[in-house]
């Protein structure tokens, strides 16, 4: 709680903190911030809205000393709404199934290449820099949506909480910066353009790739899928193999 507060204020405070109407509230109020702003910048990836909404709300629970379980209790309703969204992404996916179909090959190619090269590069980065083991393996399911990444780490030894920070990080930049490397590769194709967003960006990659075309949130759902499966198989025999 804020010790600059006026009595009277400090009073309220207290009585709305204690509320997760209030840290709910303030997460949607966060988030329809950073869409306004992502909207007037006629979808800029670097005006991310879930970036934007993540700093917003970190500088209050910072300033107001709220801790991350009190804003959780709140936020945990948004939480909720996590699996039901996955969920729905079947949706895209189901319309495009003929594309898939004809892309089997591609897509197991391109699947296991790019599962294998997101975890072996973060590692080995992170082990030639001279991390310890833990951040090393902890540092590996960051392509990987959260829940899944989070459980590979801790049954391999990691720290499930620095997953979870690397996991929103890769996902934030993926969304802003994935966009601007594909134009730079001249990536043209929007099923290719989905999938790669999804095998990299996980969950905030797909919600950008729906934002910009239906077939690219379609493959870009399938991507985050099926690379969280390969993932938690691959990543256990590459950390016993190589490190």
């Amino acid at each position: 709680m804020p010790s600059d507060l006026p009595a009277d204020l400090k009073d309220v405070w207290v009585y709305l903190s204690a509320s997760p109407l209030l840290h709910l509230t303030l997460t949607l109020v966060a988030y329809q911030a950073g869409m306004w702003i992502y909207t007037r910048g006629k979808l800029n990836p670097l005006l991310n809205p879930v970036l934007f909404a993540v700093v917003v709300l970190v500088a209050i629970l910072l300033a107001t000393g709220t801790s991350y379980e009190t804003f959780f209790e709140g936020a945990q309703f948004v939480h909720f709404l996590l699996g039901p969204a996955t969920v729905s992404l079947a949706i895209p996916l189901y319309r495009q199934f003929h594309r898939v179909r004809e892309s089997g090959m591609a897509i197991a190619v391109s699947l296991l290449s790019g599962a294998a090269t997101a975890a072996i590069s973060a590692m080995a980065i992170a082990w030639a820099l001279g991390a310890a083991r833990t951040t090393v393996i902890s540092i590996g399911p960051k392509s990987v949506t959260a829940p899944v990444a989070m459980g590979i780490s801790d049954n391999l030894g990691g720290l499930p909480s620095l997953t979870a920070v690397m996991v929103i990080a890769t996902g934030i930049l993926g969304a802003a910066l994935g966009p601007l490397v594909l134009d730079a590769v001249r990536v043209k194709d929007w099923a290719s353009r989905g999938f790669a967003m999804g095998t990299g960006a996980h969950g905030i990659g797909t919600a950008r790739a729906l934002q910009v075309n239906e077939i690219a949130g379609a493959f870009s759902g399938l991507a985050m899928g099926l690379n969280a499966l390969a993932t938690a198989i691959l990543l256990p025999l590459l950390w016993a193999l190589f490190f």
